[in-house]
Parts: C-alpha cells; structure tokens; sequence
C-alpha cells in the first residue's frame, strides 16, 4: 500500500518574510515566497542550480486564491503554514488515504492517531471540498486527503496508522 506524501520546506527570510518550497516528484523546485507586507511571489528554481530562480512572478490576492483553487488547497493550509513558524518543531503534512487503507469507510475515531501519536487531523480534503476540524464521527472515503500537524514523529506515526502499518 502506498501513501503519498507531500512535503513543503519552510525558510524565515529575515527582514522579508518566509519561502516555502515543493519539489516535485520529477525533481523540481517551486516555490512561494511570502512577503511580511502581504505580497506572494510564485518561484521556479533551475533544476541544475536549485539556489538560482529561474522565474518570479508577483501574485495578487486574487491571483493567489484563484492559483490554490486549481491546484486543489484550502486557504487553510496557508494558516497552517503560519501556525509552523509559530512552534518550533511543529509540521504539516498532507497524507492521502488510499482506496486500500483499513480506516476507509471507518470514523476518524477509530484510528486514536491524537491519542497514539500527539499529531492531529485538523482538515481532510475530498475532491476539491474541505472539511476542517473533522470529528471523531468523521467517515473517511477513499483518496481523501488528510491535513495533519504535529512533530516529524508524529507524523510518520499518523501515517503509519491510516496504511494499517501498526501493530496496535
């Protein structure tokens, strides 16, 4: 069984703001640096030289609302993103459930991730709707998306448990 992760780096910018970096699975790195005035600037970095941009280009609210629509985000993985800057250690991770997952059609209760792991669910994401803060009643389906945060061990342990990937 596979589970998909998606990882995105975090870097302060002193006196600028913050980049988050994405490398892709075909090994390229795109970016969004996010100004402390509020601007965003979308970023390509040169495969063979991932310090050097290749192309930057401004976003304005809107453009970057609309460009997390396509892509099929939440404007609440942004606030995600803010709470990490905030704690130390603190991550978020995406994790998609896969149809062969033994929590699909069980309750987010039923996987006790908090309880096992100190990491929380705060969001699923189903086709291109969210749900946030699901409840312990919360019935996952095939290919959701799982938004969890919490510490690096705590997320391979979250991971771990929606691909039945425990003993417990």
């Amino acid at each position: 069984m596979v589970i998909v992760r998606v990882r995105v780096e975090q870097t302060p910018l002193p006196g600028i703001g913050v980049r988050h970096d994405l490398v892709t699975s075909s090994g390229r790195t795109v970016g969004v640096v996010s100004h402390r005035n509020g601007r965003r600037d979308l970023v390509l970095y040169d495969i063979d030289d991932p310090d050097s941009c290749l192309a930057s280009i401004p976003l304005t609210d809107d453009e970057a609302e609309a460009l997390a629509d396509v892509l099929g985000a939440s404007l609440m993985l942004g606030q995600l993103a803010g709470l990490r800057q905030q704690a130390s250690g603190l991550l978020t991770e995406q994790i998609a459930l896969p149809a062969g997952s033994p929590f699909v059609r069980r309750k987010l209760g039923d996987t006790r991730t908090r309880t096992r792991t100190g990491a929380s669910i705060v969001a699923v994401m189903r086709d291109r709707e969210v749900v946030a803060s699901p409840g312990p009643d919360f019935v996952f389906e095939a290919n959701d998306v799982v938004v969890a945060v919490g510490t690096r061990q705590g997320l391979d342990g979250v991971t771990a448990i929606l691909a039945g990937d425990t003993d417990d």
